[in-house]
């Protein structure tokens, strides 16, 4: 049984695309340490990396040549200083030389990273690692990126097979599992949860990390809220969530990010505004995303606006008193919901369409609301169920290969869709419902298969067709 935790579903990276830009980075990170392992890192010569399908149709306007640079340079998604991204790109471009992981410069041209039309027969997000040695071998490792920063190669047994082996108390694979075990040990998802990852880590230690996460979320709403201007990429998108924040905030006075959120606490509640504000925090996020700033994949990039904004309006609008015990509660219930559906389904929109980022973020947000408003376990669930059922076919088709249109805004409408869905399951009796969790996920993989490759990231379809570059 697969086990994967909410460090998984949750990671710190850069925009704009868990799939496209952190998926990439990270396999530039894994190739290298193959080579390393082997000794074979001192003895490349020169790298060729070639691209597949959505990789390739999609990878301009995602940043994935920028990321893969970044990756064999040896910088660190997680931690490298924002700032620092565009010199290290520079530098590449301008002087045609690449330190290969920060030890040993290599002649490196733009044009040896090849964008590919054509598909590999085992996902839909290939890439091809090929280091020429000294003695003139040809050294070929083959990697897939399968959404939210997962990057696995072929033969791999599972992308945590020692992870796999240990004793969690609580082995889930699938919804009823997971109630099962609320039901006989008379717990709630999220202790539930915290329970397996007590079997990985110490509990300081996972209250630790989820501060992190939380921390990067707030800030990363934060910059988005005050960064006025136009998005990169060539389709003079123009930032929103400041122009909307300017409006909501009025008057009051803040000097940093906590002291902000007790200043929202103050504004207005009309349902309008309570809208407005959610939009304003999941634009906020996206547009940093877009940006090639740093956010949490939650669970991928090009959906990492909405489990923060929902969380927002929860901190900010419904519970002023809430804390760090609300935060914890809400991202181990949402990391646990995605990873039934990372399990089960796909978290690709390459592989599922949009239906598996904004889909999967709002069924994850609405139970994680549902809980923290009181819901059981069982209404958790319901809440799930109902956001992903009316994402069902979402399709995925960016304009221009970035992640801005219509991507951004569909962050806006997940979050508020997660909101909705937490109010009505706590209104419904279990014993009457008629769609379980674990067959709207089912649904959504079937939904997934049957789907055009056309709407699964390849900008080959919908409004990637119907509006051009040229038009916007």
């Amino acid at each position: 049984m697969e086990f994967i935790s909410v460090f998984d579903m949750l990671k710190i990276g850069v925009g704009p695309s868990s799939s496209h830009t952190l998926g990439p980075w990270r396999a530039a990170e894994r190739w290298i340490k193959e080579l390393k392992d082997t000794n074979e890192f001192n003895n490349i010569i020169s790298i060729q990396i070639d691209l597949y399908g959505s990789l390739s149709l999609t990878g301009k306007g995602h940043a994935t040549d920028l990321a893969l640079m970044l990756g064999l340079s040896g910088a660190d998604p997680e931690y490298v200083p924002i700032e620092d991204i565009q010199g290290i790109i520079d530098n590449i471009k301008s002087t045609n030389t690449l330190d290969f992981n920060g030890e040993r410069a290599l002649i490196f041209e733009t044009n040896q990273i090849i964008f590919n039309k054509d598909f590999l027969p085992f996902h839909s997000n290939g890439l091809v690692f090929t280091g020429t040695t000294l003695d003139n071998r040809e050294l070929k490792s083959t990697f897939y990126s399968i959404g939210g920063g997962f990057v696995i190669k072929e033969d791999d047994e599972t992308t945590n097979k020692a992870i796999d082996q240990l004793d969690f108390p609580f082995p889930i694979q699938r919804a009823t599992e997971l109630l099962e075990f609320c039901t006989s040990e008379n717990k709630i998802i999220s202790e539930i949860v915290l329970e397996n990852e007590k079997t990985l880590r110490s509990e300081e230690e996972i209250d630790t990390q989820l501060l992190r996460i939380w921390n990067t979320m707030q800030e990363c709403i934060y910059i988005g809220c005050h960064s006025e201007g136009f998005l990169p990429g060539g389709l003079n998108v123009r930032r929103r969530a400041f122009d909307l924040h300017k409006k909501l905030k009025k008057n009051f006075n803040y000097d940093t990010p906590e002291n902000w959120m007790q200043s929202i606490r103050k504004t207005e509640v009309k349902f309008r505004e309570i809208l407005k504000w959610v939009d304003c925090y999941a634009l906020a996020v996206n547009e940093v995303n877009a940006a090639l700033g740093r956010i949490v994949t939650a669970p991928t990039n090009g959906s990492a606006g909405v489990i923060p904004s929902v969380l927002m309006y929860y901190l900010t609008i419904e519970n002023h008193d809430a804390d760090f015990k609300h935060i914890k509660q809400f991202l181990l219930v949402a990391g646990e919901i995605g990873s039934l559906f990372k399990k089960n389904a796909t978290i690709s929109a390459a592989m599922g369409g949009c239906q598996a980022e904004i889909g999967v973020s709002s069924a994850m947000a609405a139970a994680a609301l549902c809980e923290l408003l009181g819901g059981s376990p069982a209404q958790v669930l319901i809440a799930a169920e109902i956001a992903m059922e009316h994402h069902l076919g979402l399709t995925c088709d960016p304009i221009g290969g970035l992640v801005q249109i219509p991507c951004i805004e569909r962050n806006s409408m997940g979050a508020i869709k997660a909101i909705n869905a937490a109010e009505m399951a706590l209104d419904r009796d279990p014993a009457h419902v008629k769609v379980p969790l674990d067959k709207v996920i089912d649904t959504m993989w079937e939904t997934a298969k049957d789907m055009s490759l056309k709407y699964k990231e390849t900008s080959e379809g919908g409004l990637a067709i119907s509006v051009n570059m040229a038009d916007c």
